[in-house]
């Protein structure tokens, strides 16, 4: 059975209470954005958010200096669930939090103090994560193959967007690093003795273009450059460009690998050049928990909440994939703003610093730390979980 009513209520009532405590870390994060591996002072505050509410803390945990972990032991008892409440702070390079991490930062540390505030009523475990490199990168993917993620029961993180879902639709993601070397030579003088490696990613570019007549619907490939050359009268002998492969479809998308491969080797030998091409920062389409998503559900329409269902022409990627096809995982969505705003934009960055963006942090919190008091209080639903992930495959993990 779900927790009852009146200890939600409690929960509640501490994410209240802790109301400016919650949102001044969402207001200093988002004043304050650092990228992917960077996010040394965001890993600071909530560090110490969470241990002034009673978590034993780990910074940095694991190999990533600025990745969090947490553990508050209920006062039934350490025999118990073990429940993962997550946190993003990353931020977009040159943006900043134009998707919202400052909001999911806040909303994690939000649930972590209610969890503490009841930690009469259960027996178990609550495990506060701070997750670096969503952005870029796939942090997790890194703390789960750190250990971070070993014995829980329970993944539960929210993600602001301009409407409430439920569901998580992920397409699958990678990083693409290509690096061309050519060789130098006056642009005036003596052109014929250089070999232009800027040419080599303009042909990739003009390559990726035309492939993306034939991609499926469900398929993105994107990039930008990151470096051309030192001076225009200068053959460039070093050009780099970076980009990302996506897709719905985990099968397709092992697929597009290959043929990013070759067209960099077509590039570099249509140049005269030689190609580097890197893969990194692997994350995979979701595997949702119907179990922990019904419990989300139910939360979140006692507290007025409704769910408008996935858009499924507005998908992006996120390394939460990686953690659901190894434990009963959801990332269900609230709105910050109305629908139609952009993601990654002035506008969504704006959003996030908002009194709207501050009424659903504090949302979220409550609905994050209910739904992982169900689960505390009726290791039932924990088997259950547990039972429908082991049933339901998953699409496979990156290599």
């Amino acid at each position: 059975m779900p927790a009852p009513s009146e200890l939600k209520a409690r929960a509640t009532a501490a994410v209240t209470a802790s109301r400016h405590e919650i949102l001044a870390l969402s207001h200093a994060i988002h004043a304050d954005p650092e990228p992917a591996f960077e996010e040394h002072r965001a890993a600071v505050r909530v560090a110490e958010a969470i241990a002034g509410h009673g978590y034993a803390v780990e910074h940095p945990a694991g190999r990533l200096p600025t990745a969090v972990r947490g553990r508050l032991t209920g006062e039934l008892g350490p025999d118990g669930p073990r429940i993962g409440i997550l946190a993003e702070y990353d931020a977009l390079p040159g943006l900043g939090h134009g998707c919202g991490h400052n909001t999911m930062a806040a909303s994690g540390v939000g649930a972590a103090i209610a969890l503490a505030a009841v930690r009469d009523s259960f027996a178990g475990e609550v495990v506060f994560l701070g997750t670096p490199a969503e952005e870029r990168g796939s942090g997790k993917q890194f703390m789960l193959e750190d250990g971070l993620f070993d014995g829980l029961d329970a993944a539960l993180l929210f993600h602001p967007a301009d409407r409430d879902m439920v569901n998580c639709a992920l397409l699958a993601s990678e990083d693409v690093d290509v690096a061309f070397a050519g060789k130098a030579a006056h642009a005036a003088s003596e052109p014929w003795e250089g070999r232009n490696a800027l040419d080599a990613v303009v042909l990739l570019l003009q390559a990726i273009g035309l492939w993306r007549q034939q991609l499926p619907q469900h398929a993105r490939v994107h990039g930008i450059v990151m470096e051309g050359g030192t001076a225009a009268n200068i053959i460039p002998d070093r050009a780099t460009a970076r980009f990302m492969i996506r897709s719905t479809d985990q099968v397709y998308f092992e697929s597009m690998r290959e043929r990013f491969r070759a067209l960099v080797a077509g590039a570099a030998m249509m140049a005269d050049v030689t190609g580097e091409v890197i893969f990194s920062g692997g994350s995979t389409t979701m595997k949702d928990s119907r179990t922990l998503a019904g419990l989300w559900r139910a939360n979140m329409e006692a507290m007025g909440r409704v769910d408008e269902g996935v858009d499924p022409e507005h998908i992006g990627s996120s390394d939460m994939g990686n953690v659901s096809l190894v434990l009963p995982t959801i990332h269900p969505s609230l709105a910050i703003c109305d629908h139609g705003v952009a993601w990654h934009s002035v506008e969504s960055l704006q959003a996030a610093a908002t009194p709207r963006a501050d009424e659903t942090t504090l949302l979220a919190a409550s609905l994050v730390a209910r739904t992982a008091l169900d689960l505390l209080v009726d290791p039932a639903l924990v088997a259950t979980a547990w039972e429908e992930f082991r049933g339901a495959p998953g699409r496979g993990s990156l290599g």
